[in-house]
């Protein structure tokens, strides 16, 4: 841990394991430790960094009570890994690594906005819909049907990886083995429950006077109606998630079994990183919130991955009570996406990227002082040193294995 801050006034402490925290952080970790729904103490993880209401990177408890925007708007958002026996030096060639990408590209739908052409079929849809009555009539929707098993947009990847020892000096024992991961979450699914329920919680804070620290932090009693309605409707967006993520792997699966046919997958793990839930902490059971934050219980077995062009870890779990047994889920950003596109050079970004097969630089979509540049912002350096980031964690983490990409497929 790097920090504790208590000072007079506050209804809380702030335990952060983030070194040099950025300002905007940090001010919404206070508005947190004055949050009246909130128990015990507000946690950073080493990747924290300005959110939505709460920081990115932050981990809290509510006795009963559930803050949306402290799940935030992609629900479910997460990883999963595939480890394979396949050497590394199959994929030695960058030719045969861009063909590779290039089936990928072929099979999985990637970029804001992008679906698949028609509805995928899947049980849970029907499941939710027999199961919820009324709330059926919002989601899931026809655009949540074409979006199943496609990447989105953003931050999410698909990366074929290759093991390194933990010290990231060479080979590990045994030689180095292909891996493959993905980032990705309940694309608009997670964002249009989050909105719905922000404005159903803005509405009773309001009606009710709750003396809230920021109104972007409006909750809702977990017995009441509206409560009980977030956490269902939470729930079907990481069982979305997670199924949108298991068929994008079960494809990426497949096109490495064309490319390496003697391949065996020897293990799958798959996590969220934006999820509330009910758990022990401190004797009592608490909603605990992880907002860009991952799960460390002890012994369970994690992924924080880098950004793109630097490394990933698999990880294990140490139970630590003071993060509520949580994890960094990243990296975490350093730059905005418009500091980063204005400040950062396409030279420098593409040695950054330099042996890993990757799509270019496209032009910043969106608008301000970036309005006409390259898109910079998923850059490796628009993000903190993965290193410093496990470094900082390694009470809450012990790192397994050290994973560095081969060829990146961005959103």
């Amino acid at each position: 841990m790097k920090w504790i801050k208590y000072e007079t006034g506050y209804l809380r402490p702030v335990k952060s394991w983030c070194e040099n925290c950025e300002e905007g952080a940090v001010r919404q970790a206070v508005n947190l430790a004055h949050h009246p729904a909130l128990v015990r103490h507000v946690a950073l993880m080493p990747d924290a960094h300005v959110g939505y209401g709460m920081p990115i990177g932050g981990v809290v408890a509510a006795k009963d009570a559930v803050i949306p925007a402290a799940v935030g708007v992609d629900i479910g958002c997460g990883m999963i890994a595939a480890e394979t026996d396949i050497p590394a030096e199959r994929f030695a060639e960058m030719p045969f690594r861009r063909a590779f990408q290039e089936a990928l590209k072929a099979r999985i739908p990637v970029g804001e906005g992008v679906a698949h052409g028609a509805a995928q079929t899947w049980e849970g849809f029907e499941e939710y819909a027999a199961n919820n009555g009324m709330r059926s009539d919002l989601w899931p929707s026809k655009l949540d049907r074409m979006n199943l098993g496609t990447l989105g947009g953003g931050n999410h990847f698909i990366e074929l990886q290759k093991t390194t020892s933990l010290d990231g000096t060479g080979d590990p024992a045994g030689g180095s083995k292909v891996w493959l991961m993905i980032h990705s979450g309940s694309r608009n699914l997670g964002k249009r429950i989050e909105e719905h329920y922000h404005r159903i919680a803005s509405r009773l804070c309001s009606r009710f006077h709750v003396p809230l620290p920021d109104p972007d932090l409006a909750f809702l009693p977990v017995q009441e109606p509206d409560g009980h309605g977030y956490f269902t409707d939470m729930l079907f967006a990481l069982r979305y998630a997670k199924e949108n993520r298991r068929r994008m792997m079960e494809a990426m699966k497949e096109t490495l079994a064309a490319f390496v046919p003697e391949v065996n997958f020897i293990r799958t793990i798959d996590i969220h990183h934006n999820y509330a839930a009910f758990e022990d902490h401190f004797g009592e059971k608490v909603c605990v919130h992880r907002k860009g934050a991952t799960s460390a219980k002890l012994d369970e077995i994690g992924i924080i991955p880098g950004s793109m062009g630097t490394a990933s870890y698999i990880v294990r779990g140490l139970g630590n009570p003071d993060s509520f047994m949580s994890c960094s889920h990243g990296a975490g950003r350093r730059l905005s996406r418009t500091a980063a596109s204005t400040t950062l050079t396409v030279e420098e970004c593409d040695r950054a990227m330099a042996g890993i097969v990757c799509e270019r630089w496209h032009k910043y979509k969106g608008f301000g002082k970036a309005k006409g540049n390259f898109d910079l912002s998923e850059a490796p350096q628009a993000y903190k040193d993965i290193e410093d980031v496990i470094a900082s964690e390694r009470d809450l983490i012990e790192p397994l294995v050290r994973l560095v990409p081969l060829a990146c497929l961005k959103g």
